[in-house]
């Protein structure tokens, strides 16, 4: 068994290094404790290319002492159909876009991945660590590793994805929630006609989502894209991607099918996009979930990051102050983490999920309805357009500055 040095500090392991994992990791560490991150692969390994964040998770990794300065681009956010018509604005208070600049921030993950890995001391991340069966009593929690070594923590946290162990330890399997759809995005830093800066626009047509977003990477201002549409969850993947990103785009106006175009083959990404049902508690004992081992998210919601990185901040919160040596304290501080982050993480969840019925499986003959309704109502203004800035509020609100 791995040995621990003496010390008052309490001894945190956490498993997997994505945006939820490094967060968690922040978080403890401010919270005056020892912290382990075990992380499967040689390296931090970006999920994926484009990103967006909102306020909340931004002023988050401020806390945690990441550097966010010119981290992304700020947009305004706006929802059209597919004519150009303007179906949701999405107004932020004045006072959140003098500190953020905008409400959707986009960038690629994996400068995300850089400024993460670069407010965590070294030697905390312990990459090539494959964790394949873990063991929990009053005293301690125990892990073990393919290489036969074994490691002991005062808290475990769960920071392993959608096919997490943690989870499936705490509260076993439980088959994931096909949506029936997939997606796929790229960048480009081409100047194409049509963009606007600093901008997010989310179109739909009467099955398929097109939309682009300003993004800033390392210095550079670009465009990111996507389209989302239904599939087959077990059919093959298209053997060119970007071949079927221009099909999918040619019903959009400019810029996206001139984005699409102008983006390198390598750079565009598929995603079948899955969640798991809400739980009904996150924690057993020394042991806790954060991010997509919690809650995992479509991007329809462009949250799961955001959410990631934000359960990270509350835990270390939760930890801060907390004797990890006695069971009862670690327990109070788990629940006290996760009880305000359940309802938050669960609406945005289901919201993902029900969004993406409503503008991708409506039976046929009922969309030109659904389409009129968007057009001529405010129901997506309201649904969107204003609660989107209360919960941003309410989020920004939660987090020390």
């Amino acid at each position: 068994m791995t040995p621990s040095s003496p010390s008052s500090r309490g001894r945190v392991a956490v498993l997997g290094a994505g945006p939820a994992g490094m967060a968690a990791a922040l978080g403890a560490i401010k919270a005056g404790h020892d912290v382990v991150v075990y992380e499967r692969y040689r390296e931090a390994r970006p999920a994926g290319n484009i990103l967006n964040l909102w306020p909340p998770p931004l002023k988050a990794l401020r806390a945690l002492g990441v550097d966010t300065h010119d981290l992304g681009a700020p947009t305004h956010s706006e929802f059209r159909n597919v004519r150009g018509k303007v179906r949701v604005d999405v107004k932020l208070d004045e006072v959140v876009k003098a500190a953020f600049g905008g409400g959707f921030i986009g960038l690629l993950r994996p400068e995300l991945y850089e400024r993460m890995l670069a407010a965590i001391p070294p030697g905390v991340i312990r990459f090539d660590s494959q964790v394949e069966r873990i063991e929990q009593d009053e005293r301690a929690v125990a892990l073990h590793f393919a290489d036969g070594s074994t490691a002991e923590h005062d808290v475990l946290v769960g920071a392993d994805g959608i096919d997490s162990l943690v989870r499936r330890t705490l509260w076993g399997d439980a088959p994931k929630r096909e949506h029936r759809l997939h997606i796929f995005g790229g960048f480009t830093f081409a100047d194409v006609e049509g963009t606007i800066p600093n901008k997010c626009v989310l179109s739909h047509s009467r099955t398929t989502q097109g939309s682009w977003t300003s993004i800033r990477h390392n210095g550079r201002d670009g465009h990111q894209w996507w389209v989302l549409t239904s599939t087959d969850p077990d059919a093959p993947a298209p053997a060119d991607l970007k071949a079927t990103a221009t099909e999918l785009a040619e019903e959009f106006p400019a810029p996206l099918p001139g984005l699409i175009a102008a983006t390198e083959a390598q750079n565009v990404q598929r995603w079948v996009l899955r969640d798991r049902p809400a739980l009904k508690q996150w924690s057993k004992g020394r042991a806790t979930l954060v991010g997509d081992a919690a809650h995992p998210t479509s991007p329809y919601a462009a949250y799961g990051a955001g959410m990631s990185i934000e359960d990270g901040y509350f835990l270390g919160v939760a930890l801060r102050g907390v004797d990890l040596t006695d069971l009862a304290a670690v327990a109070a501080a788990l629940q006290s983490y996760e009880e305000p982050r359940k309802p938050h993480t669960a609406k945005q969840v289901q919201m993902a999920y029900v969004l993406g019925k409503v503008f991708h499986h409506a039976p046929a003959p009922l969309r030109p309805l659904r389409d009129f309704f968007f057009d001529h109502t405010p129901f997506l203004q309201k649904m969107a357009g204003d609660s989107n800035p209360r919960e941003i509020n309410k989020q920004l609100a939660l987090i020390e500055d």
